[in-house]
């Protein structure tokens, strides 16, 4: 069976996830300063409410380049992920997704993976063997560069977040999601299923926009079965698990 979760960018996830015995994927720390005091406190405490069922935590993304040309920038990056790694494990998961960080028309593709390559070797030097990274795309044109970064860290613990709805932003990519889906498949370990207009990042339900999802499901059930899912919905997630149901859990 697929571990299935929904985001707690929706409101109503914990009582959906309750309804329809689901996971929990924790988003209260994307903005950094979440983490600091004195925005931890309220943040901590909705995170908690949630752990009955967190099976995910999304780190910080604001701002943070691990691929930084700038040194300081670069350190700043590592001491947020591994702050969000220490919480992550002070809540009893084991699963971080974090961005890869890369900027068009900052960072040539060949400095990108490079310095990426060597920032999540270091970044996992000290952290355990039961736990896995994720690295998600986000504004990388194509799948090619997240797929040469994993590849060149060589560490079954470091793997890839596929996020549909980003993939499928006509002025980040024009690679059709099948094709990210093939591409990341043999490192897949999550997957953020959402879906959008191919011109703005959305996150609408599955059936609501231009992906073909049903052919996507179909790919990820075939080459990723073991990956889980997160329905990365804002407002309508229980039109995702509802779709999904009657398609796929028959």
């Amino acid at each position: 069976m697929r571990e299935i979760n929904l985001a707690t960018i929706d409101e109503h996830a914990m009582e959906l996830a309750e309804k329809y015995d689901l996971g929990i994927e924790l988003d209260q720390f994307c903005t950094a300063m979440y983490m600091d005091p004195p925005e931890f406190e309220t943040w901590d405490a909705d995170a908690r409410r949630f752990l009955p069922r967190a099976r995910v935590f999304h780190g910080p993304f604001n701002e943070i380049c691990p691929c930084a040309i700038d040194p300081k920038v670069k350190a700043l990056s590592m001491e947020r992920y591994n702050q969000a790694f220490q919480l992550m494990y002070q809540y009893g998961l084991k699963k971080l997704i974090l961005h890869g960080g890369f900027v068009p028309n900052v960072y040539f593709p060949v400095w990108y993976i490079e310095q990426s390559i060597a920032f999540w070797k270091e970044f996992l030097a000290d952290k355990p063997e039961d736990f896995t990274l994720c690295l998600e795309n986000v504004m990388e044109p194509e799948p090619s560069y997240l797929v040469d970064i994993v590849a060149g860290v060589d560490d079954k613990r470091c793997r890839l977040c596929l996020d549909t709805g980003h993939a499928n932003v006509g002025n980040v990519s024009t690679v059709p999601i099948p094709e990210w889906v093939k591409a990341f498949a043999p490192y897949l370990a999550h997957v953020h299923l959402h879906n959008n207009d191919g011109v703005w990042d959305w996150h609408k339900n599955l059936a609501e926009g231009t992906i073909p999802m049903e052919e996507v499901l179909d790919l990820l059930d075939e080459l990723a079965p073991s990956a889980s899912f997160t329905f990365e919905n804002i407002d309508d997630s229980e039109e995702s698990i509802l779709w999904y149901q009657k398609k796929y859990q028959k």
